[in-house]
């Protein structure tokens, strides 16, 4: 049982960077602070986090005194009063450079008519994520100019995408044109549908704030979707399987020429000793449709406090500790995002990592998904309605209607 008279409780979203810098955190953190407390660090996948801090009342009642909190999920929480607000504090002993440090479009989603419920933990949008090594191969360019008439260039539409994931699908190789992570997990899958509609210029909600699926872009959107996940001359075979973590190993592994996930895949290419791709890629904007502009998703990652904490002091501290420029850096290092403009321009981060500065630009096609407090029943709709499309021989447009009416009831 956690004892909080000897223990001090994270719950650490699963992934190996994640879990090596909380323990190093931890460690600095005491012997800085002489905190005699141990460490328990719980980790967990997605799922079983949401579950264990929010539906079952976890940081409320008690059982964490810090939780990683992605923006998906703030909304609810903030509602169901599972965190400690921070204004007090921030406003005793800020955090180092509070807020100008930070990228405005980090500072949002937790602050709620100015109550702040959580500190920037990893970022890094959605982007394209691809081999420029095989991009700027001169064999490659030859045949590519021979094959299609057009020269090889990171795609822009849509269409180009397809194009080029069939150009490099090798199995022999163990090289696939694309991956995608289509883990029914309630999240990858709609973050996939949500950028293929805004990519086509749609939007989840309409003019009213009501969600609303049942769009022309949402329809294009799906159709091209589970064509391609479904289309193995273009997608890793895998794709069904994976979530964004696995799906950023095995890119890691060098087994895609191209990637739609989170810049921190790109980042821990770079970084983890593993890598086969190291110094080989590159990170851009998505495609979009023809006509459209890109877009891009940004959820990002918070240190929240727990309400029901009985070690709220040492908690604001190790935050603020967890989120000064060292140890931001440090978080990157490992390989995670840090938040911090001061890691996004670092000198050395941007020798080991040379397309860092990028964030800035991902930053501004950046969107949100709607704060909801039932977001997460929402987007079980829109996952379901997602792997039907990739599963069943069903018509999008009946699975958008039927889906568009499972939300309504929720809505009601």
């Amino acid at each position: 049982m956690h004892n909080p008279q000897q223990t001090f409780r994270i719950a650490v979203r699963k992934f190996a960077p994640f879990e090596s810098a909380m323990q190093k955190f931890w460690d600095k953190y005491c012997l800085q602070s002489g905190c005699k407390l141990e460490l328990d660090m719980v980790v967990m996948d997605l799922h079983e986090l949401h579950e264990r801090t929010l539906t079952n009342n976890g940081l409320a009642n008690g059982d964490f005194d810090v939780a990683h909190i992605n923006t998906d999920w703030i909304y609810e929480g903030f509602v169901n009063d599972a965190f400690e607000v921070l204004n007090d504090n921030i406003e005793i002993n800020p955090p180092v450079n509070f807020p100008e440090g930070w990228s405005k479009s980090l500072l949002s989603l937790q602050n709620f008519d100015g109550k702040i419920v959580g500190l920037p933990f990893h970022d890094g949008p959605e982007c394209l994520i691809y081999r420029k090594d095989l991009f700027e191969s001169h064999k490659e360019q030859a045949d590519y100019l021979a094959k299609y008439g057009k020269n090889l260039r990171v795609p822009q539409t849509w269409e180009d995408f397809m194009q080029i994931a069939e150009f490099f699908n090798r199995p022999a190789d163990n090289l696939y044109g694309s991956i995608f992570a289509c883990y029914p997990d309630g999240h990858n899958t709609v973050f996939d549908y949500c950028l293929q509609l805004w990519t086509r210029g749609g939007s989840v909600v309409d003019k009213n704030g009501s969600i609303n699926i049942n769009t022309k872009g949402s329809i294009e959107g799906l159709n091209f979707y589970r064509n391609i996940v479904k289309d193995k001359t273009k997608v890793h075979p895998s794709s069904d399987k994976f979530d964004s973590v696995a799906a950023g190993l095995a890119f890691m592994n060098g087994e895609a020429a191209m990637m739609i996930n989170w810049f921190g895949f790109a980042a821990m290419c770079e970084v983890d000793a593993n890598s086969k791709v190291k110094g080989k890629i590159y990170v851009d904007v998505l495609p979009s449709a023809a006509d459209q502009i890109s877009a891009s998703l940004n959820v990002y990652w918070l240190y929240t406090i727990g309400k029901g904490s009985k070690n709220k002091t040492i908690a604001y501290d190790f935050l603020r500790f967890v989120t000064n420029q060292e140890n931001d850096k440090l978080l990157t290092l490992e390989g995670g995002i840090g938040c911090r403009i001061s890691s996004w321009n670092d000198a050395e981060i941007n020798k080991i990592i040379p397309y860092y500065h990028k964030l800035d630009v991902l930053h501004t096609v950046a969107k949100m998904l709607p704060q909801k407090k039932n977001w997460a029943q929402i987007a079980t709709v829109i996952d379901e309605m997602v792997l039907a499309a990739i599963n069943t021989n069903e018509p999008t447009e009946i699975l958008v209607e039927l889906a568009q009416q499972k939300i309504n009831e929720l809505e009601k």
